[in-house]
């Protein structure tokens, strides 16, 4: 059996933060970021607004300080080799992420397949920010359908990893789900539930939800 694992990154991948909390520590943005990320919290700001914002905070930004940022992230350990057994496996590995393009492109290098990020102008910002290619959560199972369909999966040979509420729309439309790290609102809707360090442990989640579901079929 083939199949498509989808992976959160924001509060999943990466510990405990988010790409915008990382870059905006290392410009001195932290402060300004927090009260965007409240304002959002609120309701007072789109998912395309909030990100408008943050292109505005990061004028100085360039490639080469993204990679730093990227490098001293506290990511979940065992990423390659989780993305590298499903590779073995003949399965796929994809990233949806609210968060730029820029940052989550990286985990190219660790192992992932697909990644759809936020869509961000070239580094250093010359240019406006598209708000239409900006994700939201329902983006999430757009893209996964997609991807999915592409296969000729069934649903229940996809399984998801999330850890917040932006993930709920993604994990109330698919059999096999995975908390990670996640918040109580997530868990209750979770097949499963995993909180540590090691991606490994709550990838050994997913593959039981996937092989109890191809013994359902058989």
């Amino acid at each position: 059996m083939t199949a498509l694992h989808i992976f959160d990154m924001d509060g999943t991948l990466l510990r405990e933060t988010t790409a915008s909390r990382e870059i905006s520590r290392r410009l001195g943005h932290t402060a300004t970021l927090e009260t965007l990320e409240t304002t959002f919290a609120a309701g007072q700001l789109t998912t395309a607004e909030f990100a408008v914002a943050i292109h505005r905070l990061w004028d100085e930004l360039t490639d080469d300080l993204v990679a730093d940022v990227v490098a001293a992230a506290p990511w979940i350990d065992g990423i390659e080799e989780v993305c590298a057994d499903i590779t073995d496996r003949g399965e796929t590995a994809m990233l949806i992420s609210m968060s730029p393009d820029f940052f989550a492109h990286h985990l190219y290098n660790r192992g992932l397949h697909i990644i759809h990020a936020s869509r961000f102008p070239p580094l250093p910002f010359t240019t406006p920010i598209d708000p239409g290619g900006i994700l939201t959560p329902t983006d999430k199972i757009q893209l996964t359908e997609t991807e999915r369909a592409r296969r000729g999966l069934a649903t229940t040979a996809c399984v998801a990893y999330g850890d917040s509420l932006s993930d709920e729309p993604l994990f109330t439309t698919l059999d096999n789900t995975v908390a990670v790290n996640a918040d109580q609102q997530l868990e209750a809707i979770a097949c499963r539930t995993y909180r540590g360090h090691d991606l490994r442990e709550a990838y050994t989640h997913g593959r039981t939800l996937l092989d109890n579901h191809e013994i359902e079929q058989d």
